[in-house]
């Protein structure tokens, strides 16, 4: 379990003040320019030492992709650009730290772009963050007031700005160079890699797209060492993580904890236990909507990190676990998901836009059990066509729920459909 004082987010919950003065109490802004001192391999190496890996979703290692950024300019400025959209369903961290410790997000962007030479730093934030960007200008005004960023920021000789960017709140900007085509005031669509952001990003110049929990974590690993925060977790699952506790708990919370903690310890100790005891619990969504479910028997022992979910053929993703009890109806709820990535298609790209609202077609038929058995498989095969054949991940999004459902319940789709032929379909299935 992780003390109190190993907590990087000391003012997750809102209890403390957020301005500058509360932060610089809790031990942000401290002595920055020393930081800086240090020079810029030097802070690249402590991240890679971390083994702090993306906290978005993806969990690429973070301080590898900073050093993916130029040695040298060749002219063009570099830019750091923070996804600050968090549209995923059933994920609530970053907001937390947006509007309760903004501070750590902002000396975070501050060390990471002089680690990647780039002198600006735009947080691309969700469209319906309302009162978290009025929280976050507030801080990043005091900050320009108190000369920690601006010109000369920090007395370091390195000039920084930061611009925040209120997104319009489409799901598909989450994705990093949609992000970055909305960010040039185009259209959120999903660029074609190669080139890489950090070749060709923000107005074709290098760029770095961090996730806010990746950037707001980096100044306290360096202030407290790389060795501090790989002692947490397992090894290539290192550090503190953010979880975000929903549904069937009887508290649902946000909470601050040691990477691979255990499931049953994540919701015991600080979710009051699963509703109705831990023989009610039917499936998990451990990482966000995007990430297969799992039965609620194999999730019990669970590690909650990259590599033990991914043995059980889920993901970790951002953390966002979704927990549901026997009551639900897990076929209605994945339909609602496969709704949710239909609707947020960019259609871009022809298996993401066609399959999407296909597969939703087939599970609004699958939940009230009205289908042929066969068309089980049938909905299968076609996740896997369109799962690893799009220009972005939006198409294994909306694969991977449906997937998960057919893996782990697929007794129950094929119970309702008998149920439906024999006229017993109850009344909840069939609306």
């Amino acid at each position: 379990m992780l003390k109190d004082q190993d907590r990087i987010f000391t003012n997750l919950y809102g209890m403390h003040d957020r301005t500058l003065k509360g932060a610089m109490a809790r031990g942000h802004w401290d002595n920055t320019a020393k930081i800086l001192q240090n020079g810029r391999d030097w802070i690249v190496e402590q991240m890679k030492a971390s083994g702090l890996r993306g906290r978005g979703g993806a969990g690429f290692p973070t301080g590898l992709k900073w050093s993916f950024m130029p040695k040298e300019s060749d002219g063009r400025p570099a830019y750091l650009v923070v996804n600050a959209d968090e549209s995923e369903p059933g994920t609530c961290k970053d907001r937390e730290i947006m509007r309760h410790d903004p501070h750590t997000l902002i000396e975070g962007c501050l060390i990471a772009s002089f680690a990647m030479n780039a002198h600006v730093a735009y947080i691309y934030i969700r469209g319906e963050y309302i009162r978290e960007r009025e929280a976050l200008q507030a801080a990043i005004d005091e900050a320009y007031e108190a000369g920690l960023i601006g010109r000369n920021a920090c007395n370091s000789g390195f000039d920084f700005d930061v611009y925040l960017h209120h997104g319009a709140g489409a799901y598909i900007c989450g994705e990093e160079t949609a992000l970055l085509e909305s960010l040039e005031g185009k259209k959120g669509m999903p660029r074609m890699k190669p080139p890489f952001p950090a070749m060709a990003g923000v107005y074709g110049c290098p760029t770095t797209v961090n996730n806010v929990e990746s950037i707001a974590v980096v100044p306290t690993i360096l202030r407290r060492g790389p060795e501090w925060f790989a002692g947490f977790g397992r090894p290539n699952n290192t550090g503190t993580k953010i979880f975000a506790v929903s549904g069937h708990v009887n508290t649902p919370c946000v909470v601050e904890e040691e990477m691979s903690i255990s499931f049953e310890e994540l919701i015991d100790r600080h979710c009051g236990g699963v509703r109705g005891g831990w023989d009610n619990l039917k499936a998990v969504i451990p990482g966000g909507s995007s990430v297969p479910c799992v039965r609620g028997e194999n999730m019990r022992d669970a590690l909650m990190d990259f590599d033990a979910l991914a043995e059980k053929k889920s993901s970790l993703g951002t953390a966002a676990v979704i927990v549901m009890d026997k009551d639900t109806d897990i076929i209605k709820a994945i339909w609602r998901l496969a709704k949710f990535y239909k609707h947020e298609s960019c259609g871009q790209c022809t298996p993401c836009r066609e399959g999407s609202g296909w597969m939703m077609r087939v599970m609004e038929r699958l939940v009230k059990g009205d289908a042929d058995p066969e068309e089980i498989d049938m909905l299968f095969d076609v996740s896997k066509q369109v799962e690893g054949h799009t220009i972005c991940a939006l198409g294994d999004a909306a694969a991977w729920p449906i997937q998960g459902l057919i893996r782990n319940f697929r007794d129950e789709i094929e119970d309702r459909i008998r149920a439906r032929r024999a006229g017993r379909v109850g009344a909840v299935a069939a609306e």
